[in-house]
């Protein structure tokens, strides 16, 4: 692949994200929730089982203040609670609360249409042998925001 191909598919690549990023986060906002990007990359790592403010701050790629900033802020909303972790006494886990969870369904219902939009350009099929593809080249993400 000739430099000029590899920066173009890396574009493309950037735009769909960034697209996609948009459309769920519109989606959600659309569905009564308030919020930014940032929060669903959260809870893609809140959930299921919940993390702590360092395992936060590793999947964001920021500080842990600024981890712990932002779930101060998700708590002040009623996204999250912070709990005691079950397996050490000194660090705090932190939840989804059930309108975390909702907010979450309301993000997986915007991402549906979303890919939806993408079927009706390129086809059911089309779009399934991009997501496996996609899958084979970044199987375990992490799914965070470049800052």
């Amino acid at each position: 692949m000739q430099n000029s191909e590899a920066l173009a598919l890396a574009a493309a690549l950037l735009a769909a994200a960034g697209e996609l990023t948009r459309h769920i986060n519109d989606g959600v906002v659309a569905r009564g929730f308030d919020g930014r990007p940032a929060y669903g990359f959260a809870f893609t790592r809140l959930a299921p089982d919940g993390a702590t403010v360092t395992e936060l701050a590793t999947h964001l790629g920021v500080t842990k203040q600024a981890a712990s900033q932002l779930v101060d802020e998700l708590v002040r909303k009623g996204y999250v609670e912070r709990r005691a972790h079950p397996a050490d006494a000194r660090a705090r886990l932190v939840v989804l609360t059930g309108r975390g969870w909702e907010c979450t369904r309301a993000a997986e219902e915007a991402a549906a249409e979303a890919v939806r939009a993408w079927s009706d350009v390129l086809g059911e099929g089309e779009v399934a042998v991009l997501r496996d593809r996609l899958v084979r080249i970044a199987p375990h993400g992490p799914i965070r925001p470049t800052w």
